[in-house]
């Protein structure tokens, strides 16, 4: 089930951003959360692929993929290695994919919750940041898959941990139906890769409904509502903890968004 909490003052940010839970094995504090900002609640989450190709999705996506591979790989060889990498190098890059990106940082994901294309839309509609739990949706896996994380220690996938599985789409499908995804972290490749923390969901085919399964098969899955005359107040915190565009997207391109925003006149 999918619990919503309002966000109306800067306070009430602090269980957000402080979600760690103390391991006594460890002795430490660690986190299986990964968050997701949207920059308007009435937003759905909706893959790329399924947004681009509609009903099509299915049909179209290994055309997609074959081709970004063709005339990608002379720019990254990685790309012709596996269907995952190609995957997530062509997300990295805009083409549409079935991944869902996610960031282990609370504070990424108010980045891209409080930050809009259209800077005069910001007080027009409350944003979000949905959160959701590694380690629960890791124990909706099929057993072979989680009997793979447990051979190699880990509790994260990895390309490689993947492709030992399986490296086809169909056979993917099969396995995830619409009842559960894997949580794959990238290589990490690039610097944006690294600054945003970077995880991806791989949503499987038959699920036609992220929020419907989340709230269906989860329990820790909060979404996070932050009122819409909050967004400038918590816009000019993250700047000042040195989140901003200059971070998130590292370049001129990100610095020059990062300088546009901050000389905006409101």
């Amino acid at each position: 089930m999918i619990k919503e909490v309002r966000i109306q003052t800067v306070g009430d940010l602090m269980p957000l951003l402080t979600e760690q839970e103390y391991r006594k094995d460890l002795d430490r504090n660690r986190s299986s959360y990964l968050y997701r900002g949207m920059p308007n609640v009435e937003y759905r989450m909706v893959t790329s692929l399924r947004r681009n190709c509609k009903q099509l999705q299915k049909t179209l996506e290994p055309a997609i993929l074959q081709n970004f591979s063709k005339y990608a790989v002379r720019q990254d060889p990685l790309v012709a290695r596996n269907i995952w990498q190609c995957m997530i190098t062509g997300q990295h890059n805009g083409l549409p994919t079935r991944l869902l990106d996610w960031s282990q940082s609370p504070l990424v994901g108010l980045h891209f919750a409080v930050t809009e294309e259209n800077l005069e839309a910001m007080e027009d509609h409350d944003c979000m940041v949905w959160r959701i739990d590694m380690q629960e949706l890791f124990s909706l896996l099929p057993e072979r898959y989680q009997n793979a994380e447990k051979r190699t220690q880990s509790s994260i996938f990895n390309i490689k941990m993947l492709s030992g599985i399986t490296e086809s789409l169909e056979q993917y499908d099969k396995d995830m139906k619409d009842q559960a995804m894997v949580i794959i972290e990238p290589p990490s490749t690039n610097d944006r890769i690294i600054n945003q923390y970077s995880f991806f969901s791989i949503i499987p085919t038959d699920m036609t409904d992220i929020e419907g399964f989340l709230n269906r098969r989860t329990e820790h899955t909060v979404k996070y509502i932050i009122d819409r005359h909050l967004r400038w107040r918590v816009r000019d915190m993250l700047d000042q903890l040195n989140m901003s565009e200059r971070i998130i997207y590292p370049g001129l391109d990100g610095l020059s968004k990062w300088i546009a925003r901050h000389y905006y006149v409101k």
